[in-house]
């Protein structure tokens, strides 16, 4: 089995690529030369003929990556949609094969990868293939993102009890601080009743980030997250 994580959420938008990035960066603490992946990307910026994968970038910045971009994202969509909708308007069909293809070829030169999904498990990416149906052929521990705000516990407890009925290994959840915190009785509360629901480790709650360069996230990944857990599956 191929070391390193498949990045989920609870719901798209919840910060799975500065999670990947912390991710990296913490196997790079733990002196493990990491690299990060995204198959699919969606609502691509467009410079001329070329589309730009905006999550994607970020991910071979953090990693310093020299590969071309097309190896870190092999599939680019400007359409904002789920991956089967934008590839039916843009005529570019989703293999997933050609997927593999590409992260077997990291493989060769990283000895961990961190590979960010799109949306959540139900995501389809093409009529009968879902997210859920790309981590599972990935191989990798399940790493869910979820909000810290009212209603995470229902989405949370939702994604990992289904990720987990699927076959799939879920090595914790992470909830992220994609905007700044409202302070709220919920998001002071959700983190303590997630611990205790969770049949799997809740490996941190990362803050509200207000740049996303390497030494800031380095810093909120060794203040808030469990090394432990990772480390765990660094060395597995």
């Amino acid at each position: 089995m191929s070391k390193g994580f498949f990045i989920t959420g609870t719901d798209t938008g919840v910060g799975k690529t500065v999670i990947a990035a912390g991710l990296i960066r913490a196997a790079y603490m733990l002196g493990v030369r990491a690299c990060g992946m995204k198959p699919v990307e969606t609502g691509c910026s467009r410079q001329g003929d070329v589309l730009i994968p905006a999550d994607g970038s970020f991910l071979k910045k953090i990693s310093r990556m020299e590969e071309a971009i097309n190896r870190i994202v092999p599939y680019c969509f400007e359409s904002p949609l789920s991956p089967m909708s934008a590839s039916e308007i843009e005529g570019v069909r989703i293999d997933p094969l050609w997927v593999m293809h590409e992260f077997n070829e990291l493989k060769k030169r990283y000895e961990f990868a961190v590979v960010e999904g799109i949306g959540g498990l139900l995501v389809p990416l093409k009529k009968g293939y879902f997210v859920l149906d790309m981590a599972r052929d990935f191989g990798l521990p399940v790493v869910v993102v979820s909000r810290p705000s009212l209603g995470t516990i229902n989405h949370t407890l939702l994604t990992v009890n289904y990720a987990l009925r699927e076959g799939l290994d879920v090595a914790g959840v992470i909830i992220n601080y994609s905007n700044p915190p409202d302070g709220s009785l919920a998001e002071e509360t959700n983190a303590y009743a997630l611990r205790a629901l969770l049949p799997v480790p809740l490996i941190g709650v990362m803050p509200y980030l207000d740049d996303m360069e390497t030494e800031t996230l380095e810093r909120a990944v060794r203040k808030n997250l469990d090394l432990e857990v990772i480390r765990r599956y660094l060395s597995a």
